[in-house]
């Protein structure tokens, strides 16, 4: 069965935005029962001069979907975010970081609750989804989790009671390394994650997947189905043209960048080398007149 590639923002955003699947999905990862969601993704394009970095005339239109999930669990409220992302570049933790920030900021992300019969506002507790399209460089993982737990650094005993002081401050972060996601299905999860499976791709342009249907279990097949109908969706394949023709502007842009971040190491380090030989030749000089001193 061949399925839209979901690495891909426009089909992400296609795949998540029937609630039944994101339920799944985040459910999945977070390991808790979503008892309701409110799902809402931001588009956003910005235009950058590719001449100020490439040498190159004209306008690249960077196109990037944030998704942000209100759901709601046994525990309570949560605020879930969710980035993907194909390729490594050098300011993706900065974006991550301020968009985490804007998270955390944002006063809709606050709600109300009572301590002492005093009701005050409290942050929403945060949880951000990260999918890798490339490697981490020291975790071989496919999926990451990063969950926070409560010590009393005294007695060395776990707090199990929760605070909504340290909720709103701190967060749990799930990491799923795309390349790492191989053809071995250890549990529910792995096979789930493993609609994101890179290795399947079956043409060039790696818009489309093979999969086999009958090796998931029947809950995933509403997921499953959602990616197949997306492969017929002419809308979605430009889109998906213009996200490759994009990745390769960045790729590009990228590269210019650490050449010129290597031609600036590069005269550093000559303005180095020159600046030790002077001091050298300097101080071989004093040497010199303080031999010539003693001799006259």
């Amino acid at each position: 069965m061949q399925i839209a590639n979901p690495i891909y923002d426009v089909v992400f955003k296609y795949m998540m935005e029937d609630a039944k699947v994101a339920k799944l999905l985040i459910s999945s990862i977070i390991g808790e029962e979503i008892e309701e969601l409110k799902f809402r993704s931001q588009e956003f394009t910005t235009e950058i001069e590719k001449e100020s970095i490439s040498n190159k005339p004209g306008i690249l239109t960077v196109y990037r979907i944030d998704f942000t999930a209100a759901i709601k669990t046994k525990e309570g409220l949560k605020n879930v975010i969710i980035e993907i992302q194909k390729a490594k570049f050098a300011t993706d933790i900065m974006r991550f970081r301020r968009y985490l920030g804007e998270q955390y900021t944002n006063s809709d992300n606050t709600q109300t609750i009572t301590i002492n019969n005093v009701p005050r506002k409290s942050g929403i507790p945060v949880i951000s989804i990260y999918f890798l399209g490339h490697q981490l460089d020291h975790t071989d993982a496919g999926v990451i989790g990063v969950k926070r737990s409560y010590t009393d650094l005294i007695t060395g005993k776990s707090i199990k009671t929760r605070e909504s002081f340290i909720e709103s401050l701190t967060h749990d972060s799930y990491i799923i390394q795309i390349p790492k996601l191989t053809k071995k299905r250890r549990n529910e999860l792995e096979i789930l994650l493993s609609v994101f499976d890179q290795s399947s791709r079956v043409e060039p342009y790696h818009h489309i997947l093979n999969i086999k249907e009958d090796e998931y279990p029947k809950k995933y097949g509403h997921l499953i189905r959602r990616l197949q109908k997306a492969v017929s969706n002419g809308e979605m394949k430009k889109r998906m043209d213009f996200e490759d023709g994009m990745l390769d502007d960045l790729k590009e842009m990228q590269r210019s960048i650490d050449n010129l971040e290597q031609k600036a190491r590069t005269i550093a380090e000559e303005k180095d080398r020159i600046a030790e030989e002077k001091n050298r030749i300097a101080e071989e000089n004093a040497e010199l007149r303080r031999q010539l001193a003693l001799l006259r």
